[in-house]
């Protein structure tokens, strides 16, 4: 109860808000909040909800948006990709006008065994014998590739598989005319996906059983596209959970694997540990090997994001930020004994509780995190790593993404049970 008072009260100090009894948060359309000093504005503008069916929120009222998981802007800034996890679609608006474009469901049967490529032999079933091509997918996190033509999605798991232990997949999506024309398989429970700087490469993290699968995607031609390894960090997870009965995969994961991201020069794959001891596992790109994995940052990192020189993080638990030199960082992975390194040297900065997704305007000067258990957004001075503004978004912000002209702010709260979530807030950001 107490700490529902202080949530209250900061939030009625940041902006005025819709607040339920059980504290969850529903922002109104024009809330804003300004930096002390006069430069920054954050603003409300959009949404599109299903929480609420009332006369006065038809305008918002969307359907689709189920348990919405993450969001990604096309490159070209035209129309933006939203997954609703527990609605297994994802829905596809125009940037501006908000307007649906496409729902891409993620229901497949033996009928759509045309789309599938050749199985790779690195994921094997030991749970699940029949039928394995029919079942819809939970769409997690997306990740563009060449130029923005595809986007690739994979699946939390296998609608049969209710403990996410045997291969799950990823749909690539032609952004062109909004279909799936490919689906490959993965390892348990994919989370988080990157595409290298070069786009030779896809990266799919595990979190099920501690594994993280490449493919080489160098060719034009998706039917071209192939794994080249399933690399090991650590150890792999044996999984042999109950088939009836579903336990909580989201800490029954080694490791947890989450936050991914290729190093500038495409050498390094670095991936954030969020569960475990911690740190971030590094991964020889070319070599496919785990080389080993540098700690010294706080526990339960959750994304990584590398811009201009320097590598960022989230820390879910604690609610914070830390920044360090992205070089001074691969110094020590260079150092690395008996594949382990250390590496203390980070600014921090506290964003609220629950940090989830950042991303940083295209200009590099401020980064805006989505906090979970705060219910809203804060924004940093990346320079000073300072809070210069926070504003309450629709509870339980997770995924974000910024728009590559750096005005808008999309985010997706996903919900838990008891209410929140099922919502994509559109933040208008002036500086």
């Amino acid at each position: 109860m107490k700490k529902l008072i202080v949530l209250l009260s900061f939030l009625m100090l940041a902006a005025p808000c819709v607040v339920t009894a059980q504290g969850i948060v529903h922002p109104p359309l024009g809330q804003s909040v300004r930096s002390a000093d006069g430069t920054f504005a954050i603003t409300l503008v959009s949404k599109k909800q299903q929480y609420s069916y009332a006369v006065a929120d038809t305008a918002t009222l969307d359907r689709d948006i189920r348990s919405p998981k993450s969001v990604n802007i096309h490159p070209n800034g035209r129309k933006y990709y939203v997954n609703s996890l527990e609605g297994a679609r994802t829905v596809v608006y125009e940037a501006g006008t908000n307007k649906k474009l496409a729902v891409i469901n993620h229901n497949f049967t033996e009928a759509d065994s045309a789309l599938w490529s050749k199985p790779s032999g690195l994921f094997e079933f030991t749970h699940y014998t029949e039928h394995l091509n029919t079942f819809y997918g939970k769409p997690v996190e997306s990740a563009f590739s060449h130029g923005g033509r595809y986007l690739w999605v994979p699946y939390y798991r296998r609608s049969y598989d209710i403990n996410a232990q045997d291969p799950s997949a990823v749909a690539i999506i032609d952004t062109q005319t909004d279909k799936i024309i490919r689906l490959m398989e993965t390892g348990p429970l994919p989370k988080m996906i990157a595409v290298s700087p070069d786009n030779k490469y896809v990266a799919i993290t595990h979190w099920g059983n501690n594994t993280v699968g490449i493919i080489e995607i160098k060719s034009n031609a998706p039917t071209d596209w192939h794994y080249v390894s399933c690399v090991t960090v650590g150890y792999k997870l044996k999984l042999d959970f109950s088939l009836e009965e579903p336990v909580d995969r989201d800490v029954n994961s080694g490791f947890c694997l989450r936050g991914t991201a290729f190093t500038p020069d495409n050498r390094y794959l670095l991936v954030g540990c969020m569960g475990g001891s911690g740190g971030i596992a590094v991964i020889d790109v070319a070599q496919a090997s785990y080389l080993g994995t540098v700690h010294g940052m706080m526990s339960n990192l959750r994304h990584l994001v590398i811009r201009n020189g320097y590598l960022y993080l989230s820390i879910n638990k604690h609610g914070y930020v830390q920044r360090a030199s992205l070089s001074a960082f691969l110094e020590a992975v260079g150092k690395m004994e008996n594949k382990r390194g250390e590496f203390k040297e980070w600014v921090n900065c506290k964003v609220g509780a629950g940090a989830r997704t950042i991303d940083i305007t295209p200009n590099g000067r401020y980064l805006v995190a989505a906090c979970n258990f705060s219910s809203c957004l804060t924004v940093v001075d990346a320079h000073a790593m300072a809070v210069i503004a926070t504003i309450p978004a629709d509870s339980y912000p997770v995924g974000l993404d910024i728009s590559k002209d750096g005005r808008f702010v999309y985010t997706t709260s996903q919900g838990r049970s008891g209410g929140g979530g099922n919502c994509v807030d559109i933040f208008q950001m002036e500086y």
